[in-house]
């Protein structure tokens, strides 16, 4: 009988010793899940931050890409050699004179 109640605490010292206490075991490896994936988000907001530091470094100093964004986003046109031509849906067009 006493081998058992030793058995038996021995057992719940150990159950304690793996699971118990403020941070069990599985909350160590979920924690280590956690991280491994916070990790990987910022490895590929890095990515993005150096692939938009790299645009802002061409927009400054490339001629060409300047000459597409302007024309793209803002519909701007090389002087009086060319037209822009804007065409609209006709729901559209009445939908705005109203």
């Amino acid at each position: 009988m006493k081998r058992v109640v030793v058995a038996l605490a021995l057992a719940v010292a150990v159950y304690f010793a793996v699971q118990g206490g403020e941070y069990s075991t599985t909350d160590l490896f979920r924690q280590r899940t956690r991280e491994r994936m916070l990790r990987a988000s910022i490895d590929t907001l890095q990515h993005r931050v150096d692939s938009l530091r790299a645009l802002k470094l061409r927009l400054a100093t490339d001629p060409a890409l300047q000459e597409r964004v302007a024309r793209e986003v803002n519909g701007m046109v090389r002087g009086d050699k060319e037209l822009l031509y804007r065409f609209t849906d006709s729901a559209t067009a009445s939908g705005a004179e109203r």
